[in-house]
C-alpha cells in the first residue's frame, strides 16, 4: 500500500499499469480527487464469500479498492512525544496515556475489512493497536456504561453502541499494513470499528469515554445515520 503525506497527492496510476490493469479486468476510477484501482474481479470474490457469522463479506452497495482512501477531516498533532490518550466516562479509574505507554500495552495485528459509506471497500487491511476492550479494563468500565464516545481533534466525535466497541476486531490502531499510520489516515492514533461504516472509526484520536446514555457525534447531527452497519445500509438517517 503506497501513501505519502502530502494532502494532494494520491496513489498515481501509470499509463503501462493501466493497461495491464484493464486487461485483468480491473478499473482505475478517480475517487476523492486522486486515481484508485477498482477491482470488478475482488469485487466479485468478495460478494461470493461468507463471513464466519453468516453475512456476507461484501455488504450491499459496496465495490472494492486496492487501498484506504483519503476521506479529509482537519488532521490533529502527529507528533508522538506530544500525544496523550483519555480514557474516562463511565469508568473506575480514568486514566491519560502517552503514546509511548500505549504502545507498551498488549498489542494485537488483525486484518480487517473497512467500509466507507460513499461505496468502497477495503478487503483485509492490516492493523497494530490495542484492543478497546483492553482500554475499558484497564480503566474498569462500569456496569453503566452503554456507549462509547470517541473524541478527536478539533472536536469531532463519533458515538458506537458498546457491544460493536467490545469486540475482538475493534481497536485503537498506530499502525497500518506494517507501517505508522500517516497524518491522512489519523496519526498518530485511530479508532477501529470495521463492523461499522468507517466514519464511526474516528482519526486523529485523543479520548475514549463511556457513557450511559448515547452522544450522536459529528456526522450523526448532520444526517448521517445514528448506528451504521453496512449489511443494513444504514447511511443516512
Amino acid at each position: 500500500m503506497t501513501d505519502d503525506d502530502s494532502p494532494n497527492t494520491l496513489r498515481t496510476i501509470a499509463r503501462r499499469e493501466f493497461i495491464m490493469r484493464a486487461a485483468t479486468g480491473t478499473a482505475i476510477a478517480a475517487l476523492g480527487g486522486g486515481l484508485y484501482v477498482l477491482s470488478d474481479q475482488l469485487t466479485r470474490k468478495a460478494r461470493a464469500e461468507t463471513r464466519a457469522d453468516g453475512r456476507p463479506r461484501l455488504p450491499p452497495g459496496q465495490r472494492v479498492i486496492e487501498e484506504l482512501m483519503r476521506m479529509g477531516g482537519e488532521p490533529g498533532n502527529p507528533n508522538t512525544s506530544e500525544y496523550r490518550l483519555k480514557v474516562h466516562g463511565e469508568v473506575e479509574n480514568p486514566f491519560e496515556i502517552d503514546f509511548a505507554e500505549l504502545v507498551a500495552m498488549k498489542s494485537v495485528t488483525t486484518h480487517s475489512d473497512v467500509h466507507c459509506v460513499t461505496g468502497w471497500t477495503v478487503l483485509g487491511a492490516k492493523w497494530k493497536g490495542v484492543r478497546l476492550s483492553d482500554l475499558a479494563a484497564k480503566a474498569g468500565m462500569k456496569d453503566s456504561a452503554r456507549h462509547v464516545i470517541f473524541e478527536s481533534a478539533h472536536g469531532y466525535t463519533a458515538n458506537v453502541r458498546l457491544a460493536e466497541a467490545m469486540l475482538p476486531s475493534a481497536m485503537v490502531a498506530w499502525e497500518l499494513e506494517g507501517k505508522p499510520l500517516k497524518r491522512a489516515h489519523g496519526a498518530p492514533v485511530r479508532a477501529l470499528v470495521p463492523d461499522l461504516y468507517f466514519w464511526k472509526s474516528a482519526k486523529w484520536l485523543e479520548g475514549i469515554r463511556f457513557v450511559r446514555r448515547d452522544e450522536p457525534g459529528y456526522w450523526e447531527t448532520r444526517g448521517y445515520h445514528n448506528h451504521a452497519d453496512p449489511w443494513k445500509e444504514e447511511r443516512y438517517g
